[in-house]
């Protein structure tokens, strides 16, 4: 796919990564369908910084948790720009809470919003992706989605059973649609990280560094670029989920 000319639709794509991979997709010539749901001011300025790159760029609220949101987003940037050929899920709350803390409420947003809103969208805008022949997902996970992790329960439950579901649409929708993921690790430190904590997971890492956001954002053009990769997943955590098997006096030299 080359994605210059085509319609982006970034869900989460005002903040953080998800605003990385917006800006991105603009850099490289695609239009920007940009979604949020309470980040309205940042929204609009990534969306003022995607125009200046020379595309058409929108910003729409919804809650993706909310069906008749999730409904009426996609059919909103299917009806300003008349398609959308791409989809990057972002979208992610981010609430830490075990099994005590997690209420009905917490899980049914957290859930709603990886899973039940992605859905949505897909059903809505990939039957013209298949009319056209072509068309790319590309869903952004993280460590949670095949390690447990307990202390975000909800959220790693989620990520789960987002790529559990992205991996059946590689199945359904071959081979005009491509599905992949995403899987960043250290990339992006919260504004207010202890300085010791951003050691202590750059030492995490094989690499031993902390990676960048526009690292994410090369994987992504890369899985949309490819038209033979369908069905997988690329992580981009400077090999985080390996470090564990370094020798011992290794580890503790870095």
């Amino acid at each position: 796919m080359d994605v210059s000319g085509k319609v982006a639709l970034v869900t989460g794509g005002a903040v953080r990564v998800g605003r990385a991979v917006a800006l991105g997709l603009a850099a490289a010539g695609a239009h920007l369908a940009l979604h949020y749901h309470r980040s309205a001011d940042a929204a609009q300025e990534t969306v003022s910084e995607a125009r200046r790159l020379g595309v058409d760029a929108v910003a729409f609220q919804a809650n993706l948790a909310n069906p008749e949101e999730a409904w009426a987003l996609a059919r909103a940037a299917e009806a300003h720009f008349g398609r959308v050929d791409i989809i990057v899920h972002s979208a992610s709350p981010f609430v830490r809470a075990s099994l005590s803390g997690t209420t009905p409420e917490l899980w049914r947003q957290v859930l709603g919003v990886l899973v039940d809103g992605f859905l949505v969208l897909a059903r809505e805008l990939t039957p013209g992706m298949v009319a056209r022949r072509e068309g790319g997902i590309v869903v952004i996970l993280d460590r949670g989605t095949l390690d447990p992790w307990p202390d975000f329960l909800a959220h790693s439950v989620g990520k789960s059973a987002l790529w559990a579901l992205a991996r059946n649409l590689a199945v359904e929708l071959a081979p005009h649609v491509r599905v992949n993921g995403v899987v960043p690790g250290p990339v992006l430190p919260p504004p207010d990280y202890p300085e010791e904590e951003k050691v202590r997971i750059a030492q995490s890492t094989l690499l031993g560094r902390w990676g960048h956001p526009q690292d994410v954002v090369e994987a992504v053009l890369f899985l949309l670029r490819s038209d033979y990769i369908t069905g997988e997943v690329l992580f981009v955590d400077g090999g985080e989920r390996w470090a564990h098997r370094r020798p011992v006096g290794l580890r503790q030299t870095l």
